[in-house]
């Protein structure tokens, strides 16, 4: 009898976690969601929402990519953009760029600012035009970046190995894998490019034409190319009765042009950051008398180092509270106007690894009249006192209703 009991007893202890790992994942307030449990999937960018940081993506599936709806998408409050290897924002990518995607269900059905899709969607077909996986209920994104970016982070480059060019556009076909590698064991990909394919070599912008004319492309037919570079890929509608083709929109020919590229957009990043503050969210505050209070939080990861060092022991700090799209609360006078002020007590490197979108820097400040807004797991901006204070333009803050802080999904067209 004892036996008996003590196996049912040890059946019972073991069905919460059974059904606890069954239940898919959902990122949780106050915790970086882990990246080896994203959904991971690419299409083209063709609708931003840039205030609140949301848009849509037609997604590659396995059918006839131009037959396939935009896909409506919203970032996670810690989730990162990278345009040519860069921090990026939304408004930086221009529409028809194709992007790399990890995702995961919304963390909160109630007030996700995108449709609310059934958990197993990405295994449904979507008829035989367009296949399955091109509407993923996992559309919250940790990480959304275009071609260089992902090649750059993953050690890929591509292998360009044939042309066929008349009149300054045409086709080439190449194969995405490591430097070293050989690329006969990945499929290879056939692209377009036209006369508007910005060629980067050095600090030089070239033309196809141009490429032509100083004979290191022909003029006409099919060759063979040896050539390893990076390549920017957009899509456009393609004749001739081809469901599915990408089209080249820039081509690096070396390491001093990306380098320059992703210069450029760090330069871009910086000083939108600056302007708007350094996301983070709590991890404590602890309550002193009369409204002072010592908050800890966690900065946000993805941008240049350069705008972590401004943070520094002693400095005078202000932190506003914002909401999970990253907008200021009562931000009419700017931000500075309903912030916590006071000194940054410490500045310290969290141990072990880094999760992909934190930076892995805390701060302690010490406030002597914290907000509402302030409060553990909460998302806040902070300004580390060098940076400049200028007021916002009114779609990026909220001033009064629900709708302001919790943007509605019905913006987005239903297509059948």
């Amino acid at each position: 009898m004892n036996g008996t009991t003590n196996f049912l007893t040890a059946v019972l202890l073991l069905l919460p976690s059974i059904s606890f790992a069954d239940e898919p994942f959902r990122p949780v307030p106050g915790v970086f969601a882990p990246m080896e449990k994203a959904h991971t999937y690419r299409g083209e960018l063709v609708f931003v929402d840039h205030a609140n940081r949301r848009g849509s993506i037609r997604v590659e599936g396995s059918g006839m990519f131009f037959r396939n709806s935009p896909h409506p998408f919203a970032m996670l409050p810690y989730g990162m953009i990278r345009r040519h290897g860069a921090p990026s924002d939304l408004r930086d990518i221009p529409l028809g760029t194709v992007m790399h995607v990890k995702a995961f269900l919304p963390p909160d059905p109630r007030t996700s600012p995108v449709p609310v899709l059934a958990v197993d969607n990405k295994s449904k077909d979507a008829n035989h035009n367009r296949g399955t996986g091109i509407f993923p209920a996992e559309n919250h994104l940790l990480l959304l970046e275009d071609e260089p970016s992902y090649c750059l982070r993953s050690g890929l480059v591509w292998n360009l190995k044939s042309l066929e060019i008349e009149s300054s556009q045409g086709k080439i076909t190449g194969v995405r894998s490591a430097k070293e590698q050989m690329p006969s064991s990945t499929p290879e990909e056939t692209m377009t490019f036209d006369a508007a394919t910005r060629i980067w070599r050095g600090r030089e912008l070239l033309s196809v034409e141009e490429l032509v004319d100083e004979g290191t492309w022909p003029s006409s037919g099919k060759h063979r190319l040896e050539l390893q570079a990076l390549i920017g890929i957009s899509w456009k509608p393609t004749p001739n009765g081809i469901f599915t083709r990408f089209h080249i929109s820039d081509i690096w020919l070396d390491g001093i042009a990306i380098r320059r590229a992703t210069k450029s957009q760090t330069a871009i990043h910086k000083e939108f950051i600056r302007s708007r503050w350094m996301p983070a969210w709590i991890d404590k505050v602890e309550y002193g008398k009369f409204g002072t209070a010592t908050v800890t939080a966690t900065l946000f990861g993805g941008m240049d180092a350069s705008l972590y060092a401004d943070f520094k022991k002693g400095a005078s700090a202000r932190m506003n509270s914002v909401t999970d799209t990253l907008k200021h609360n009562h931000g009419a006078y700017g931000p500075s106007h309903m912030a916590c002020r006071g000194p940054i007590l410490d500045v310290r490197k969290v141990t072990g690894a880094v999760p992909l979108g934190s930076s892995g820097i805390q701060i302690q400040l010490k406030t002597d009249l914290i907000t509402e807004g302030v409060r553990p797991g909460r998302i806040v901006r902070i300004w580390p006192g060098n940076w400049p204070t200028p007021n916002l333009p009114r779609e990026e803050y909220i001033k009064k209703g629900l709708l302001e802080r919790y943007p509605t999904p019905e913006i987005f067209p239903q297509f059948e």
